[in-house]
């Protein structure tokens, strides 16, 4: 029997960054943080919650000083908080709009997006469910609404209607699948619902048989595995062909090396969102995940980082 090959990515090069220090002293808007310093809240996209709170923990253990308090809610409401000067950092999976840069601007801000990761939109079932490879083409025809059942795409299958389940209504996996997937138009298939958080999307399929859940990939990942080639076991990962007809051999699960080369399709781009002008604790946190540290927390969680020079290398698995 032939083995199975995995890829894994190796030798990561970071570029470091530097932080500036500066005396505490008290801005207008009464802010007292400084870049190592202070407490200061800020803003993800609850399907980033993993990797951001790797992220925090770690900036903290550098400087004991310094409290970062996380709001972990949906993309739009983040970027809102940020437009209307609530919080100073946003983590989401898109750059300021053009609109939104000249507002900023316009009002004598000086906003930057920085590009941190590489993130995979998964597709979920049941770990019952066998019916795991799936098309670019099918995956848009569910989301329209033009199939409903298992039937039409699997012929034979008994599991009915699909159900899809998403993480939140206004998260950034629903308008991945929008914009990305569909060219702008909504989901409108009358099976697709959302839960509270991506814990609930997992929660949901694992005792749905008939359901796809659509997820962040970090949220996937078993840390046992070093290798970065092991998903969490109470459900299975579908691997997503771009040809018209999903097989075994064009299809790809969303892992760290297909990521890498582009072989799985629904990749989205992790950015942090700065509009601080004093430079303070968000843009020096904003910073540390740019950097070697944050960067190899990233590498090692099963995302992409942005800033690494990796390298790909063949892997046998043995089986019995």
């Amino acid at each position: 029997m032939k083995r199975p090959i995995f890829y894994i990515l190796v030798g990561l090069v970071l570029t470091s960054v530097l932080f500036t220090s500066c005396e505490e002293k008290k801005h207008k808007g009464g802010r007292t943080d400084t870049p190592t310093s202070g407490v200061m809240a800020f803003a993800s996209d609850e399907s980033f919650s993993p990797i951001i709170e790797e992220e925090r923990e770690m900036f903290q253990d550098m400087y004991p000083e310094a409290k970062l308090k996380p709001i972990y809610t949906n993309e739009y409401d983040e970027v809102d908080m940020l437009m209307r000067g609530k919080i100073f950092l946003a983590i989401t999976s898109r750059d300021f709009t053009p609109k939104q840069l000249k507002y900023l601007q316009d009002n004598n801000f000086q906003p930057t997006a920085i590009k941190l990761a590489y993130d995979a939109l998964a597709l979920i079932v049941n770990k019952n469910n066998n019916d795991t490879c799936i098309s670019v083409k099918d995956v848009k025809r569910i989301l329209s609404g033009e199939v409903t059942d298992w039937s039409q795409i699997y012929p034979g299958s008994h599991r009915g209607k699909i159900k899809i389940v998403f993480d939140n209504p206004k998260s950034s996996t629903v308008k991945f699948c929008e914009d990305s997937i569909l060219g702008g138009h909504g989901i409108s298939n009358v099976n697709a619902s959302a839960v509270k958080t991506s814990q609930g999307v997992i929660d949901f399929v694992e005792k749905t048989p008939n359901a796809i859940g659509v997820i962040g990939s970090n949220w996937l990942n078993d840390k046992r595995d070093t290798t970065n080639c092991t998903f969490k076991k109470n459900i299975h990962v579908m691997s997503v062909s771009k040809m018209d007809k999903a097989t075994e051999m064009n299809s790809w699960k969303p892992y760290q090396a297909y990521i890498f080369n582009g072989r799985y399709p629904f990749i989205r781009t992790i950015y942090a969102l700065i509009n601080d002008p004093i430079n303070g604790l968000p843009w020096s946190f904003a910073h540390f995940i740019q950097g070697p540290k944050g960067q190899l927390i990233i590498f090692r969680s099963s995302l992409l980082p942005y800033s690494a020079d990796v390298q790909m290398r063949e892997i046998e698995v043995k089986t019995e």
